[in-house]
């Protein structure tokens, strides 16, 4: 059976609790949202697949995530796209650092349905109407939140509840990666 999955950074506690906070006090405001349940989340990409190939999946994950080391992620505004997300958005230093273990991630997952995400942030709601985004930017003005990103995680969407959920954490171990030379045996 094919299902659905999604590779993404998770903040700390912390900050997914205070995400939660948002979404639900602008859910009071609105009524109900696209993601106004699901957990604080930077989206790395998502994709289709048996679970049987998902095995194959963790090991690319695993090799990725092996080689990184641990950095901080400051997030300091929020914005919106045209498409009605409003979001928390990093800073351009901590931009430029999740750029390259988004783009690592997908390059290492070579799948051809991969759906990928390029502009690392927060989502607090999608698919808003443009009065609901301007409530949103009126009610949530400042921000100022870091975590310590040290995992990618692997989740599973549950077809019923529509919400991923995970299914395996893969830790940013730092160690690096032997680089091939060719030697001269004489």
């Amino acid at each position: 059976m094919i299902k659905k999955y999604s590779v993404a950074i998770y903040p700390s506690q912390e900050v997914i609790d205070s995400v939660k906070t948002m979404k639900e006090y602008l859910k009071s405001k609105m009524g109900w949202y696209n993601s106004c349940n699901s957990t604080a989340h930077i989206t790395i990409c998502e994709f289709s697949m048996t679970e049987a190939e998902v095995a194959k999946i963790k090991t690319k994950l695993f090799k990725v995530c092996d080689g990184l080391t641990p950095f901080q992620i400051d997030l300091d505004h929020f914005d919106s796209y045209a498409n009605g997300a409003f979001f928390i958005a990093p800073t351009p230093d901590s931009k430029e650092k999740l750029k390259p273990v988004m783009r690592k991630t997908q390059e290492a997952l070579r799948l051809s349905n991969l759906k990928k995400s390029n502009d690392p942030h927060i989502s607090i709601g999608r698919k808003l109407t443009p009065e609901n985004l301007k409530i949103a930017s009126q009610l949530f003005t400042t921000i100022d939140i870091d975590f310590l990103c040290d995992a990618i995680v692997l989740r599973e969407l549950d077809p019923i509840k529509k919400q991923f959920f995970v299914i395996d954490t893969f830790s940013f171990n730092g160690n690096s990666q032997p680089e091939l030379v060719q030697g001269s045996l004489f």
